[in-house]
C-alpha cells in the first residue's frame, strides 16, 4: 500500500490539448490562455481573471496592483495583517513592497484566523487584511466582514489552497477585491505550472494585464484604466508604463486548464467524499486535532495536530509513516514568524502566536485526491493505531 501526497489528474484531454499548442505552433501566451480566462472567470462567478505563471506570481502582481491604482493606493510602510501560518509566497510580495506586516495568531481548529485575535490586531494604520483559506477551509467571512465595520480596509484573498471552497454559496477567492489561485501539480487542478488572479474591479484588471507583462501597454485594451492608448501599434509594442514583470503563462497551461476546468467539479466532489470517510475515521481519535471545517471545504489535504495529552511524539509518527509509505508534509510554512526571511521584513507580531507555534511542533498533513481514497485513510488508521 502507498499514501501518496498527490497524483496526477491528467488523461488523453490534456495530452490533446498539448498537442494542439504544439500544432499551432504558438507557445507563449495566446488564444488558449484568453479562453482559459473566460472559463475561468464565468465557473468562479468573477467579472475578470488573469492567469500568470504560478500562484506565487499571482500573489505578487495582486500585491502589485494595488500601488498603481488611481485612488486609494497603497504606500510603502502601510500596515497589512496577516496570519501567522501561510505559503511563503503570501508574504513576500508584502516585504518587496515595503509594506509593514502584521502577524496574526491562527484558530488550531480551523487553522485559519484566530477571529478574536484579528479583532483585537486591527488598528487605525490597518490598511488591508490578507485572508488565506488554509488546505482548503474557507474563513468565516461573515465575521470578518463584521469585525472589518464600515473601516475602509482593503481584502484580499490567498485562495491557492481552496479552489472550489465555497462560503454562502459563493467561491472563496472572490470574497475581497482581488483573490488568487494556484494549478500546482499537487493542487486541485494542475497546469504544470499556473496562478490566477480573480477581480471584479476593472481598474485592477488592466493593472493585472500590464503586469503580467514588462509594464508595457500592449495587452491593455484601447479603452482602459492605466493609460490613454495611441491607435500607432508600433508605438504601443514596446511602450512601459508601469514597472511590471514577465510573469505569463504558457499557451500549454492555458489549454491543460480549460479540460481541466471541465473536470474540477469531479474532482471537488471526490476529495469530498474522501473527506466524509476522513472525518468520521478520526473525528473521535483523542489524540490528535483534525481540521474543522467552515462553510465547504474543499479540501486540499488532511491535517493532525498532535494533542498535549496523548503522549505521542510526532516524529515517532513520521516515522512510521516514512516505513509505511505515507506521504506527509509540514502545515504549510508552520509558524512563518520563526522564518529566517523576516531579517528582511518591517513586521510586528500582535500578542504572541502561542497556536502557531504549536502546530509548528506538533502538526503534519497527509494528501487528498480526485481519487478514491478509502483503502488509503483506513490504512492511515491502521498506522496510526
Amino acid at each position: 500500500m502507498q499514501y501518496k501526497l498527490a497524483t496526477s489528474t491528467w488523461d488523453k484531454k490534456e495530452v490533446e490539448a498539448i498537442h494542439k499548442v504544439i500544432d499551432s505552433d504558438i507557445y507563449s501566451m495566446s488564444q488558449c490562455v484568453e479562453q482559459y480566462e473566460l472559463e475561468f472567470a464565468s465557473h468562479f462567478g468573477s467579472k475578470y481573471s488573469v492567469m500568470t505563471s504560478s500562484g506565487s506570481t499571482a500573489n505578487l502582481i495582486m500585491i502589485a496592483a494595488l500601488f498603481f491604482r488611481k485612488e486609494n493606493k497603497l504606500q510603502r510602510g502601510d500596515e497589512i495583517i496577516v496570519p501567522a501560518v501561510s505559503w511563503s509566497t503570501t508574504y513576500f510580495p508584502l516585504q518587496q513592497y515595503g509594506l509593514k506586516v502584521k502577524f496574526v495568531d491562527i484558530d488550531l481548529e480551523t487553522l485559519n484566523y484566530d477571529l478574536t485575535a484579528l479583532e483585537g490586531a486591527i488598528s487605525n494604520s490597518t490598511k488591508a487584511i490578507m485572508i488565506v483559506n488554509l488546505l482548503g477551509n474557507p474563513n468565516d467571512f461573515n465575521e470578518i466582514k463584521r469585525i472589518i465595520g464600515n473601516r475602509d480596509i482593503l481584502v484580499l484573498e490567498d485562495n491557492c489552497e481552496s479552489m472550489g471552497a465555497m462560503y454562502d454559496g459563493k467561491q472563496c477567492g472572490t470574497f475581497g477585491l482581488m483573490g488568487t489561485f494556484s494549478s500546482f501539480f499537487s493542487h486541485h487542478i494542475a497546469t504544470m505550472e499556473g496562478g490566477m488572479v480573480v477581480t471584479d474591479d476593472e481598474e485592477c484588471f488592466h493593472l493585472l494585464l500590464a503586469l503580467r507583462a514588462h509594464g508595457w501597454t500592449r495587452n491593455l485594451p484601447k479603452r482602459n484604466k492605466v493609460v490613454e492608448k495611441s491607435n500607432n501599434w508600433f508605438e504601443e509594442s514596446f511602450r512601459f508604463v508601469i514597472p511590471g514583470y514577465n510573469v505569463r503563462p504558457l499557451e500549454m497551461s492555458g489549454a491543460i486548464g480549460s479540460e481541466q476546468l471541465k473536470k474540477l467539479p469531479s474532482f471537488i466532489e471526490q476529495r469530498r467524499k474522501n473527506a466524509e470517510l476522513f472525518v468520521e475515521t478520526f473525528k473521535k481519535d483523542n489524540r490528535f486535532l483534525i481540521q474543522k471545517e467552515i462553510g465547504v471545504s474543499s479540501w486540499f489535504g488532511f491535517s493532525f495536530i498532535i494533542k498535549d495529552s496523548s503522549g505521542l511524539n510526532r516524529s515517532e509518527i513520521l516515522q512510521n509513516l516514512d516505513a509505511a509509505n505515507i506521504e506527509y508534509r509540514p502545515i504549510v510554512t508552520g509558524d512563518f514568524t520563526k522564518s529566517e526571511s523576516l531579517q528582511y521584513f518591517n513586521y510586528e507580531i500582535h500578542e504572541g502566536v502561542k497556536n502557531a507555534r504549536y502546530l509548528d511542533d506538533n502538526g503534519f498533513f497527509v494528501g487528498n485526491s480526485h481519487e478514491n481514497l478509502t483503502n488509503q485513510i483506513h490504512y492511515l488508521k491502521k498506522i496510526l493505531e
